[in-house]
């Protein structure tokens, strides 16, 4: 997947805090993932994980004292704009549609551009990342196993030629062997120069797919470090990986 390097820039997150009601979701977080970075978010259920995501993306009330992607100010852009700024979403629990076939589920992906030879090409290009979806490119996205709807549902996203992309649990209810099969692609796709922020419960995977990463409790960030010094944490490793 070929990542372009026009508008690149650090995503930059300032004082985000998200309340439902009388809960306290996030409560000032703040955060920065360099251009091409890859950054992971750890933490129990609850930590505030998900609520984090889905306010970057403008899908649940906040407050914010900065979000920006390079020069763009995305404070008060819309939900359904922020994917024209270069911001890629892969949601948890993937939510293909089911009654669409997988290439129409991918050209979903590319709503913002028009049809011409750049979305054949990004299309060829998905298919060549995830050969499975090519050769069942014509059947409905509901009849696809897990880990293939996790493979669209990331497609789908990389059909917009974001410049990051937050993928929530892309690993949830998958097998280990599926579990590496998504590692791999996460690799590539940050080899490729895509930016990634990866929310996970799976602290082994995040490690191994990051470069950095914030550990959340109760809303909060707790500590952020290297993937590799966290991984050899013993607070970490005692609570996240149960050793």
């Amino acid at each position: 997947m070929k990542v372009s390097a026009t508008g690149v820039g650090d995503l930059v997150v300032e004082d985000l805090s998200v309340r439902y009601g009388g809960v306290q979701a996030v409560s000032s977080v703040g955060f920065s993932v360099g251009a091409g970075k890859c950054v992971g978010i750890i933490g129990a259920n609850g930590a505030g994980k998900t609520s984090t995501l889905k306010a970057l993306m403008g899908l649940v009330p906040r407050s914010v004292g900065a979000l920006r992607l390079g020069e763009h100010d995305l404070t008060k852009v819309k939900p359904q704009d922020i994917v024209r700024h270069g911001i890629g979403y892969v949601p948890e629990g993937r939510h293909v549609f089911d009654g669409l076939t997988v290439e129409k589920n991918l050209l979903l992906g590319a709503y913002l551009r028009s049809w011409k030879g750049k979305t054949q090409e990004t299309l060829r290009e998905v298919y060549e990342m995830f050969p499975v979806l090519g050769e069942m490119q014509h059947r409905l996205a509901g009849a696809l196993s897990g880990g293939q709807q996790q493979m669209l549902a990331i497609g789908r996203a990389l059909m917009s030629e974001p410049k990051l992309v937050l993928l929530d649990e892309p690993s949830m209810g998958l097998s280990p062997k599926l579990v590496e099969e998504i590692l791999a692609t996460l690799q590539r796709l940050s080899a490729a120069g895509l930016g990634l922020l990866l929310v996970e419960q799976n602290a082994k995977l995040t490690f191994e797919a990051t470069e950095s990463c914030l550990v959340m409790e109760n809303g909060r960030i707790a500590m952020t470090g290297s993937s590799a010094d966290l991984s050899h944490d013993p607070l970490v490793r005692q609570i996240y990986l149960g050793l």
